[in-house]
């Protein structure tokens, strides 16, 4: 078992290793070797008490050459995680453990030496996989008006990972960032549709720290533009922030959010200029029974943009359809239950190709699989029906894991 001492202080901290329990262990105050490691290395040792000849580096290495299945003990002073592989050229199937950074004085240790290469990454996932989901959707057979933001028909999907880092994902099962950093400030990421009037698909982000609400113009090649600021203040009061598409029926864009102190709905309706408009009252209580909104885009056929709403006590998944009146219609039931395992919904029209809203989502440690519980990171597909409901769930594969956020 790989083991992580403090020196000086004996203290136990914990270790993220793929595949391997952890054994709890303390050790004594000893000569502090692992000090030695300078800040922007990662450093390892023959012995298992970190003392000896030590060895170093700040880079890739997809070959160890002399040290090869020789480090026991070892201390990440870097400020990205350490990938330790026990095969060559940072082949992960054969096995791996991710090593966060360590403070001084830290370092772990295992008995048996099976390091063979060592790469550095943002987030853990990149051990084994891109920084980025795989996401592939079929071409639809017209332009939906939102869920493309490159213009190509098909569905994409904006993901922000745990660095705070931005990747546009465009259907192809390739990824390309667009945001290097600074994302993890905001707490709601969502779009559907044109805000600025430029038939150009946008994102629309709150500011954790401010409250403030901000407008990232598309640029329709899947990047964005310079923000604008779309509300200054008083945000953070609101839950469930979403890009709904045009319910008022004027061509703009719209938005609809919960106040938290309510569990009123209110629509704020998009303006000239790439404003929102005075609020409207669409939901006079009740909403905070509903714990995810999905702005679904028209699924009822009817030419009006329309809601999903996942209910907290319930797990149930309700309908709301748009009417012409810009307000939302008698539900109707999509999901009996089990929805509350999921842990986002996914909006972006439609990717099976079948010309009506799809719907995506990621599940949570909530999922049963094979009668066991416990399986975050599935991606899960529903495909649209007439009506508005879904066809049955289909279980892609269990590698969207370790990310933040998907608008």
């Amino acid at each position: 078992m790989r083991k992580r001492f403090n020196r000086g202080i004996a203290a136990l901290v914990g270790l993220t290793l793929a595949g391997t329990a952890l054994t709890v262990t303390t050790a004594a105050p000893a000569a502090a070797s692992s000090y030695d490691c300078p800040s922007g290395y990662f450093c390892g040792w023959a012995s298992e008490s970190a003392t000896g000849s030590m060895w170093k580096t700040n880079k890739n290495l997809a070959d160890l050459g002399s040290w090869d299945n020789k480090i026991h003990s070892y201390v990440n002073r870097t400020q990205s995680i350490a990938c330790m592989y026990e095969d060559k050229n940072y082949v992960p199937w054969g096995g791996y453990s991710a090593q966060e950074p360590n403070t001084p004085g830290e370092w772990a240790s295992y008995p048996v030496a099976t390091t063979s290469s060592i790469k550095f990454v943002r987030t853990e996932r990149e051990c084994s996989q891109p920084a980025y989901p795989s996401w592939y959707s079929e071409p639809s057979p017209t332009a939906a008006g939102f869920g493309d933001m490159n213009g190509d028909r098909r569905a994409d999907v904006l993901t922000r990972d745990l660095a705070g880092r931005l990747w546009f994902t465009p259907g192809d099962d390739t990824g390309r960032l667009i945001g290097s950093g600074g994302w993890n400030a905001m707490n709601t990421l969502t779009r559907h549709g044109d805000f600025t009037g430029d038939r150009r698909e946008d994102l629309v982000a709150r500011e954790k720290a401010t409250g403030k609400l901000w407008l990232y113009p598309g640029t329709g090649t899947g990047s964005l533009g310079s923000r604008r600021l779309l509300g200054a203040s008083g945000w953070n009061s609101m839950n469930h922030i979403t890009a709904y598409g045009d319910l008022t029926g004027d061509g703009r864009s719209d938005l609809i959010a919960v106040q938290k102190s309510t569990g009123a709905l209110w629509l704020y309706p998009g303006a000239s200029g790439s404003r929102l408009g005075a609020r409207k009252l669409i939901g006079s209580g009740g909403w905070n029974g509903m714990n995810a909104l999905a702005g679904m885009g028209d699924v009822t056929g009817d030419g009006r943009p329309d809601l999903y709403a996942r209910e907290k006590a319930t797990g149930k998944l309700w309908l709301y359809p748009g009417t012409s009146t810009a307000r939302l219609g008698a539900r109707k039931l999509v999901g009996s239950g089990g929805w509350n395992s999921m842990e986002h919904l996914i909006a972006v029209g439609d990717f099976s190709g079948d010309g009506r809203p799809d719907l995506a989502a990621v599940t949570n440690e909530n999922l049963v699989i094979d009668g066991y519980q416990g399986h975050p990171g599935w991606l899960v597909t529903y495909r649209g029906r007439a009506g508005g409901t879904l066809y049955g769930a289909q279980r892609t594969h269990g590698e969207w894991w370790g990310l933040g956020d998907f608008a």
